[in-house]
């Protein structure tokens, strides 16, 4: 008797029926890694030497992983930005008929790291549902830092807010004017389950025993291409 198909979770993404197919939809963020990213050659042998073997980030599945792990949700439709007065006044304008981008009142985030320039925050249409005991963690695409806008992260437990999450961002660039084009990615979504969170930590010294183990592990990454890929992924 074969045993029971063990159930994946799913995550859904829904719109009001007149957006389906007017909004960007988002996407698993595997299939939507940079152009950068994807024209990166795996090695280059001109540069190995001493301190390197010539492999590229593309080679590194930590930071390939980080990239691709989630969903990226992307602005909905074209927003134009222009910045003046030294990033303290920002005016808005999009290609939709509702509300792309609002304001944040400055106070409640008083002292923070980018004043003067003012706490905005995009309009999301998308509708975020998971499974429960399920939360979403929100961050800016990892690895692909954005020119123009810094969007901030937060958890949202979308388990129980079956509504769509709006994105508090700042303009970080120059005085000018800036299109965002429909289907820019603005976060990456990495849905996780809350009782995997609950975790407790220690801090100590490393025994003789782990110390060798950290020792094995690092010569096996530093000499074989591909070891990180096929021994350590392969114990998940």
């Amino acid at each position: 008797m074969r045993g029971r198909r063990r159930s994946v979770p799913v995550i859904e993404f829904t719109c009001s029926p007149e957006d389906e197919g007017v909004i960007a939809p988002p996407v698993p963020a595997r299939s939507a890694l940079p152009a950068w990213f994807r024209r990166l050659p795996g090695t280059d042998a001109d540069r190995v030497g001493a301190t390197n073997n010539g492999l590229t980030a593309k080679r590194c599945m930590p930071f390939l992983d980080a990239m691709a792990t989630g969903w990226i949700v992307p602005l909905a439709a074209t927003v134009r930005l222009e910045v003046a007065d030294g990033g303290k006044s920002v005016t808005s304008g999009w290609e939709f008929d509702r509300e792309m981008v609002s304001n944040h009142a400055p106070f409640q985030v008083a002292g923070n790291p980018y004043e003067p320039r003012p706490p905005m925050k995009f309009h999301n249409y998308w509708t975020i549902r998971t499974p429960p005991g399920w939360s979403c963690l929100f961050v800016p695409p990892v690895n692909r830092p954005d020119e123009v806008v810094h969007v901030f992260g937060g958890v949202v437990d979308t388990d129980t807010y079956r509504s769509p999450v709006n994105l508090p961002f700042v303009v970080t660039a120059d005085d000018g004017m800036y299109t965002l084009k429909q289907g820019t990615p603005l976060v990456q979504v990495v849905p996780f389950r809350r009782q995997d969170a609950a975790i407790e930590g220690t801090v100590r010294a490393e025994t003789d025993e782990e110390a060798g183990l950290r020792r094995k592990i690092q010569r096996s990454t530093n000499a074989v291409d591909g070891w990180y890929r096929r021994v350590a992924r392969a114990a998940r």
